[in-house]
C-alpha cells in the first residue's frame, strides 16, 4: 500500500508526463467554474446595484401613492387609476397626526419637453416637490442649491436639473442662473443634482424639479395625484406606516373590511419586485453554467478513460511490481481530483478577473464573495471525485497479464 506522499508524487509525475492531456482535461472544468463564478458574481452585483440605486429610498423612508409602486399585474394598475387622488390635505393630515413621522413631503410628476435656446430634450421627467424633500430624498445637490420653503410657497420660477439635462442643453456652460423653458413657462436653474445613471434601463438623470405649488398651478391642482414621502425617526418605521395608513383610511371612509385604495412603497418592496423579476432570469443562467460544469466533468471522465487505455502497460508494470488494485484506484482518483482542483482554482481566478474588470470600467459593483469561491472549489472537487471514480475502477480492475501484453 503506497503512502499518501508517494501516491501524490506518482500522480504529479504522471500528469507532468502528459501535460497536454492534463491541460485539455482541466480546460472544460475551468470554463465551467469560471462561467458559474461570473454568473453568481453578476447576480449578487445586480442585487446590490439595484438595492443601492432604485428609488433613492433610505431604510427609514416610505411612500404613499394612489397607484402601486412595485407590481407586475397591469390589471391592478388599471383598477388603482380609479381610486381617489391623494391631495395636499392628505399630506397635511399625516404631518399633523403622525408623531412618528419626522418629515412628511410630497411629490408629483409628469412628462414634458425642455428647451434652452435652440436645444431641446424630450421625454423629460417633470417633478414637483415640497421644499423638505431635500432632507427626505437621499440624492444630494451636486452644485448650486435646493429651493427654499419661501420660494415654494411663493411659487418662484426656479428649478433643479439632472445630469442628462446638463449634457443635452448646457454642455460646456455653467447651467446655474440660465433659463430653462417648459411649455410656455420659464424657470431659472438654481441647482444640479448628483448623477445616478440608469437603473433597470431607465435614465434617472433626465429630469427637472420645480416647487410643488408651482407644479400644481401649471399642471392643474385637481388633475394631479400626489405621492407622499415620509421619513421616520429611528425605531419608528413600522409605527409610522401604521399611523399614516390609519389616517388615510379614516379620511377616505374605509370600513374595517375594506381594502386600502392607496399603496405604500418601501425599499424592500422595490427589492422584492426586482428579485421576482430577476430570479427566473438568473436561474436560467446559473442552470446553463451548471451544465457547463457537468460537461466539463464528462470531458474529464472521457479523457481519463482514454488515459487508462493508453497507460495499460504502465498499470501492468506497477501491478507486477506489487501495486494493489487499491493503489491504482487511488492514483487515478487522485489524478482526477488534482486536475479538477487546478481547473477550479483557475476558473475562480478568471471569475475574480471578470469581477475586477467590471468593477474598474463600469459602475457595476461586481465582487466575488468568499462563499462563492469556496463553492467553486467544493464543486470542482466533487466533480473530480464523481467523474474520476469510473475511470479509476476501470484502471484498478485491469488484468495485470493483459495489461503487460498491450502495446
Amino acid at each position: 500500500m503506497l503512502a499518501i506522499r508517494d501516491n501524490l508524487e506518482q500522480c504529479v509525475s504522471a500528469l507532468y508526463a502528459h501535460k497536454l492531456r492534463a491541460s485539455l482535461t482541466m480546460l472544460g472544468l475551468t470554463m465551467g467554474v469560471a462561467t458559474l463564478i461570473t454568473v453568481m458574481t453578476i447576480v449578487q452585483g445586480a442585487n446590490l446595484y439595484v438595492e443601492n440605486k432604485i428609488a433613492n429610498l433610505g431604510t427609514n423612508v416610505f411612500q404613499i401613492a394612489r397607484t402601486p409602486f412595485a407590481v407586475t399585474d397591469f390589471n391592478i394598475i388599471i383598477k388603482a387609476l380609479k381610486y381617489k387622488k391623494i391631495e395636499m390635505d392628505d399630506v397635511r393630515a399625516i404631518q399633523e397626526g403622525c408623531p412618528a413621522c419626522a418629515e412628511v413631503g410630497a411629490t408629483a410628476s409628469a412628462s414634458v419637453k425642455a428647451r434652452h435656446e435652440d436645444k431641446e430634450s424630450t421625454d423629460v421627467n417633470y417633478y414637483g416637490q415640497t421644499a423638505n424633500m431635500t432632507s427626505i430624498d437621499t440624492r444630494e445637490v451636486q452644485y448650486g442649491r435646493y429651493f427654499t420653503s419661501w420660494e415654494a410657497d411663493h411659487r418662484a420660477s426656479v428649478c433643479l436639473i439632472g445630469d442628462t439635462i446638463v449634457q443635452r442643453l448646457f454642455l460646456g456652460v455653467d447651467p446655474i442662473g440660465k433659463t430653462l423653458r417648459i411649455g410656455n413657462d420659464e424657470f431659472t436653474v438654481i441647482g444640479v443634482m448628483e448623477k445616478v445613471g440608469s437603473v433597470l434601463g431607465q435614465d434617472q438623470d433626465n429630469f427637472v424639479t420645480v416647487p410643488l405649488p408651482l407644479f400644481l398651478e401649471i399642471q392643474g391642482l385637481h388633475t394631479t395625484s400626489l405621492t407622499i414621502n415620509v421619513k421616520t425617526s429611528a425605531g419608528n418605521f413600522e409605527p409610522a406606516q401604521d399611523r399614516a395608513q390609519l389616517i388615510l383610511r379614516a379620511r377616505r371612509h374605509l370600513g374595517p373590511k375594506m381594502e386600502n385604495d392607496f399603496f405604500i412603497g418601501t425599499k424592500d418592496s422595490y427589492m422584492a419586485l426586482w428579485k421576482s423579476i430577476s430570479s427566473a432570469f438568473f436561474g436560467v443562467f446559473i442552470l446553463v453554467s451548471a451544465i457547463s460544469v457537468l460537461i466539463g466533468g464528462i470531458v474529464i471522465m472521457n479523457v481519463m478513460l482514454v488515459s487508462v487505455t493508453l497507460r495499460k502497460r504502465e498499470i501492468g508494470v506497477r501491478r507486477a511490481l506489487g501495486a494493489t488494485q487499491g493503489d491504482i484506484l487511488k492514483q487515478f482518483i487522485t489524478e482526477s481530483f488534482m486536475q479538477c482542483i487546478a481547473g477550479g482554482v483557475i476558473g475562480i481566478a478568471l471569475g475574480f478577473l471578470v469581477a475586477l474588470v467590471l468593477r474598474t470600467y463600469t459602475p457595476f459593483p461586481a465582487s466575488v464573495r468568499t462563499s462563492v469561491a469556496v463553492t467553486g472549489v467544493m464543486m470542482s472537487s466533487a466533480v473530480g471525485l464523481f467523474f474520476g471514480i469510473y475511470p479509476a475502477l476501470r484502471a484498478a480492475r485491469l488484468d495485470p497479464v493483459v495489461a503487460l501484453r498491450s502495446d
